[in-house]
Parts: C-alpha cells; structure tokens; sequence
C-alpha cells in the first residue's frame, strides 16, 4: 500500500498541486476536497439542530461536487461538437475538445441504506451527458451485522437489481459514510464473483476514516476515494498535529461501536427519517 509508515517517514505529500484538495500521505489513489463552502456544507449536515430539508438538499450539494471530481478519472476523447453558431460560422462555430468520451460505460451502485439519495444525484447528472445505453443504476440492499460488543463483523446482502456485467465499466459506489470498508469491500467482491471485472472503481464519500482508508486501499486494487471529508478525531493530541497519514497507523476516527467521530451520526436514519 502506498502511504506513511507508522515511523512518521513520508513516502510522499499527495495534493496533485491543487488548493481544493487536502494535503496527506494516504497516497494518489485518495482524494480529499478542501473547499470552503463544500467543507461548511458538510458541517452544517453534522449539526444536531439540522431538519429533513437541509439535509436532503446539503446532500445533493455534497454528491454533485463529489461527482464532479470522481469525472477527473473518467476515460476522455477529442470530440466536435457542432454548436447553434455553426450556421452563421460552418468552422468557428465547431466546438473541438477533450470531453468524456460517450463509448463509456459507467454503472452507480446504490447501497440501499444511506446511498440511495447520493446514487441517483450521481445517476441523474451522468444521464445529462452520456448517452443512456453507456449508464446504468444498480440496487443492493445490505446491512451492517454488529457482533456482542458493537464491532461491526460483516455486511449481510440480502437482495439486489443489478442489470448485467461491469466488465470494463467504471463502478462508482455512492456511500456517505466511508467507516469501516465493510460496505464498499462486500459490494465490490459480489460483482467481482458474479458480474465481472470492473476497470476501476471509485468510491464517493461525504465523510471517510483513517480506517476506512487503510482496509478499502488494502482489498479493492483499483481503487480510487473521493471524499468531502476525513475525520480522524480519536487519534492522539500528538497525530493530529500532523498531516493526514503521516501516522496512519495511530490515527483512529471510529469509536468502540465503529461509528465515525466527530462524524455526523447515522446517515441513513437521517436521510430515511427513521425516528418520525
């Protein structure tokens, strides 16, 4: 895995030399957005006091900057477009550019718990640029299985709608809270066993964990993680005086029930509105 050891040697600082993304040693396979507004997006959906509304619409903010930046990872071709000028201008009026390239094929896994929302925001604005027979939607419906002392011990899959192979496709897995992997790491495994070979799988995060890093790197090797955000809070004084990664292995950002601190609570039962 490429990364910091836990001597506090690094191998590498990973920002690709742009602003809008944070400075760490988990290597070039993690994104993580550093924007102002996106950051305080994702603040505001943490907080207590915020309603259904807020939350459904921060959301939608959150998943179309996330799926913005997973299209840097996407195959690209020179194309010519011919615009609405083209009449008064036969060449000046052709547009000629790299754009994603439409023989592309993409499939959006919902995760049928807190992905739902994220994977249709996803799903919607894909479908406003490729054509409909490169773009697909898949369904699974799984469930964390915690053992007696809250560890989560496996994802239980109990049903999916999943529409053929990915066999060279591009996976994208919609899940907002990027714990422990187990979610991530069983959805890729069911299609790997059932479904194909995907060429790359990107995950899109609202918030991940050092943890969830270190697993989801580990077993998925095409791997890429866009995130909002990188929680880290219980790892010691010391560690967070330094930059992400640089003591992967000290870092922690779930507690002893595996949810992510300071995190943002269980997701899924915000955006389902489970205690109405």
């Amino acid at each position: 895995m490429s990364g910091a050891g836990g001597n506090g040697s690094i191998d590498a600082l990973h920002s690709d030399g742009r602003r809008d993304l944070l400075v760490h040693a988990y290597g070039p396979r993690v994104r993580i957005l550093a924007n102002p507004l996106l950051d305080a997006m994702v603040a505001r959906l943490c907080e207590s006091g915020t309603k259904l509304r807020e939350i459904t619409s921060g959301v939608r903010f959150v998943y179309e900057a996330l799926t913005l930046e997973a299209s840097f990872d996407f195959p690209r071709c020179r194309r010519e477009v011919r615009t609405r000028m083209a009449e008064q201008h036969p060449q000046a009026g052709l547009l000629r550019g790299e754009f994603l390239d439409p023989a592309m094929r993409v499939v959006i896994v919902d995760v049928v718990r807190a992905g739902i929302l994220p994977s249709q925001i996803c799903f919607e604005r894909l479908a406003s640029v490729l054509p409909d027979e490169c773009l697909r939607l898949d369904h699974l419906t799984m469930a964390r299985i915690a053992d007696a002392s809250g560890h989560v011990a496996r994802v239980d899959l109990s049903g999916s709608k999943i529409g053929g192979t990915v066999d060279g496709a591009t996976l994208i897995v919609p899940d907002p809270m990027g714990a422990t992997g187990s979610t991530l790491i069983r959805a890729v495994d069911h299609y790997r066993e059932h479904h194909g070979e995907p060429a790359r799988v990107i995950a899109l995060s609202m918030i991940v964990t050092p943890e969830f890093l270190r697993r989801s790197l580990d077993r998925v090797e095409n791997l890429t993680v866009v995130a909002a955000r990188l929680d880290r809070g219980l790892s010691p004084a010391d560690v967070l005086q330094t930059p992400p990664g640089t003591y992967w292995d000290r870092e922690r950002g779930l507690d002893e029930h595996d949810y992510i601190v300071p995190g943002a609570g269980g997701m899924g039962e915000l955006l389902n509105n489970s205690w109405c």
